[in-house]
């Protein structure tokens, strides 16, 4: 193996080089990955323009974190893997000693150690995420499909504390891939479903990836919380509402579209500092449950590789373009313009 590889490095927002590095040795309980495909994410786009205080401590820094490959090179204490593997890695995994860990809330880990730097020819596995979240891919599974484990196991997650029951009406407002897959497991549930965007592309996936029952354009409806609403049984509002998106305002509007008694899960992450305003009496005196779902643990991992290796979540569905990662602003312009859900790099 030559000792050299190409990679995308982050120096500052808006500065990524593609650039020949050494190839990172594994030490005794870690992996090297030979990486086939690396899946660009919402939140690498935020950390593009704006950078991230967790993903991005030190610069120069890897770039990319959602990933799958080929084992390339394994440490003498490693077990249960051997070169050849085609694998998928999460970009955590919990300690299992803090004080969440000890209570089972591993999403919440205080010792989570993102790992970021798929975007590269290889990325080397901590031996945390070795032990409990390197997972093999069966033969028949791409691995471009494979690539999807980890942001699919934050929706299993998400899907998993909202209780959707069979029959009850769910809004997803969002339809980037995070919001498309809750559009997926809502039906999944039997969960009729009213998905809400304004860009064509995605919302003409909310039918044919998700299968929504019903699609809401924010930008063409002269009203879209009345569409909405009107979707609902009797019009009293949503059971369920969704917001995938992270803005203060839409967390806001789907509180709003929630029916006495309903369940609001604000999954969209909004900027640090930033405050909404709500109508207490309403989440008070019509029973409004509000809750709100971080990450994924180990369980959700291995949910969302079985989801997708029994073929009931087509992810590849989302991919709409195949880029050589060095073409990282390519991929960010196609992002911007709205005419890319998810974009396969390969090294």
């Amino acid at each position: 193996m030559n000792n050299k590889m190409k990679a995308l490095l982050y120096y500052e927002p808006g500065v990524v080089k593609f650039e020949e590095i050494d190839i990172p040795e594994p030490e005794a309980e870690e992996v090297l990955v030979k990486v086939h495909t690396a899946l660009t994410c919402g939140t690498d786009i935020k950390t593009y323009k704006r950078g991230h205080p967790v993903l991005i401590k030190v610069v120069p820094s890897g770039f990319g974190h959602e990933f799958a490959g080929t084992v390339a090179k394994i440490g003498n204490k490693v077990e249960g893997f051997s070169i050849g593997d085609r694998v998928v890695g999460a970009n955590s995994a919990p300690c299992l000693e803090c004080f969440y860990c000890k209570i089972k809330k591993y999403n919440l880990c205080e010792n989570l150690n993102l790992l970021n730097g798929a975007y590269a020819e290889y990325i080397k596995i901590p031996n945390r995420i070795v032990r409990q979240n390197l997972l093999k891919i069966p033969d028949h599974v791409s691995y471009e499909a494979a690539a999807f484990t980890e942001p699919l196991a934050n929706v299993v997650h998400g899907v998993e504390r909202t209780n959707i029951q069979p029959g009850s009406t769910v809004g997803v407002v969002g339809l980037g891939p995070i919001g498309l897959m809750f559009v997926r497991l809502a039906k999944l549930k039997g969960a009729r479903v009213i998905a809400a965007g304004r860009n064509p592309l995605k919302l003409k996936l909310a039918k044919e990836f998700g299968g929504a029952d019903e699609v809401v354009n924010l930008l063409e409806s002269p009203d879209p919380d009345k569409a909405i609403m009107d979707l609902t049984p009797e019009g009293k509002g949503l059971d369920v509402a969704i917001e995938a998106v992270g803005l203060p305002a839409l967390w806001e509007r789907v509180i709003d579209l929630t029916r006495k008694g309903g369940t609001v899960n604000l999954f969209g992450g909004c900027k640090s500092g930033t405050k909404v305003q709500l109508d207490t009496r309403r989440v008070h005196y019509d029973e409004i449950n509000i809750i709100s779902v971080f990450h994924h643990t180990p369980y959700h991992i291995r949910e969302a590789l079985r989801l997708i290796s029994e073929g009931q979540v087509d992810v590849t569905k989302l991919i709409t373009h195949t880029l050589p990662i060095f073409d990282i602003d390519k991929a960010i312009k196609l992002h911007d313009e709205g005419k890319a859900i998810k974009i396969a790099m390969k090294p």
